[in-house]
């Protein structure tokens, strides 16, 4: 029986971004460096199968610097953390490595450059998120508040609205966060922005690929952890792209087939931390099911590379 006819439209980019790779290139230096087991300070990114094949090589994921002893290394993950856990961990003399995305660190800097000028922060991010946790903490507690949505903005309470600013999460919707930026600044004049962009490269060109994609499928796949906020992102603008339908997938024994019957045209993506292993994975069960033709829909490239630590260049 012959099989049914179908186009896969792959977005590109996609996939690893520059912090991610960074910060698996740094757990797998600090284990060639010191030997297993070496600490993670929770998942150094979001995606599963990324995970799993760190802990197969020694690393061991934990959710706080208490869960870590004294004499091992700890990494710090790509994420981001409030200042205090650094400061514990040189406290108590850890080996500690921060793989925290540069362009996060970025936003930290920033955070604590407006703070110094005597300015309070607003943060637009996802509550509980790490990155999220992360930048709030470096300062103290009262001088990052936190907006999800528009209607946030209107019930929010600041010190003095001549002496704000605002800074975001890497990961967001550009086009969700453009909205939210515009509510500060029509109810806070004074409200200074982000000198550039703070949602990252990465999240911005994977959101412009499926925007380019979205109008001519049928559904659209986005390949990467449930916990991911680039990720979930896709599966939104997606849908508001003009894709009727979209699945978030963390490999390709989680497609709900049923789902896909009829279909004739699928986009697929990854999110930042979803390796392109599970992409060919992906491709491999259309072409086991589906006639399959794929063509590559690539709106950017990216050149971009971030060095580790020196900590980890530096000979044992």
């Amino acid at each position: 029986m012959s099989l049914p006819p179908l186009t896969l439209y792959l977005a590109a980019p996609r996939g690893f971004c520059a912090g991610v790779d960074r910060a698996i290139r740094i757990v797998e230096m600090a284990l060639e460096k010191w030997g297993a087991p070496v600490y993670v300070r929770h998942e150094i990114v979001h995606n599963k199968f990324v995970v799993d094949g760190l802990r197969a090589k020694g690393a061991v994921f934990v959710e706080e610097l208490d869960d870590c002893p004294l004499d091992r290394p700890v990494i710090f993950s790509a994420h981001g953390v409030p200042k205090a856990v650094p400061a514990e961990a040189a406290r108590r003399q850890m080996i500690a490595v921060d793989a925290t995305c540069p362009l996060v660190t970025k936003v930290h800097n920033e955070a604590q450059r407006h703070s110094e000028n005597g300015l309070q922060l607003v943060m637009i991010g996802h509550a509980g998120h790490p990155e999220t946790v992360g930048t709030m903490g470096q300062l103290p507690p009262g001088e990052v508040l936190l907006v999800e949505t528009v209607a946030d903005v209107a019930t929010l309470r600041v010190r003095d609205p001549a002496k704000l600013a605002f800074i975001t999460q890497t990961t967001l919707s550009v086009d969700d966060t453009a909205e939210i930026a515009a509510a500060l600044k029509d109810r806070f004049p004074a409200i200074l922005a982000p000198a550039h962009d703070d949602i990252c490269y990465a999240t911005t060109n994977r959101q412009a690929a499926v925007k380019a994609i979205s109008p001519q499928i049928d559904a659209l796949l986005v390949i990467g952890a449930p916990n991911s906020s680039n990720s979930r992102r896709l599966v939104e603008v997606g849908k508001a792209a003009g894709c009727a339908y979209s699945q978030l997938v963390q490999r390709a024994a989680d497609i709900d087939w049923r789902a896909l019957a009829g279909i004739r045209s699928v986009g697929i993506t990854a999110g930042a931390s979803a390796p392109e292993v599970l992409v060919n994975e992906v491709i491999d069960a259309f072409r086991a099911r589906f006639d399959t033709t794929v063509e590559l829909v690539e709106t950017a490239q990216e050149h971009i590379e971030f060095k580790v630590p020196r900590l980890l260049r530096e000979p044992a």
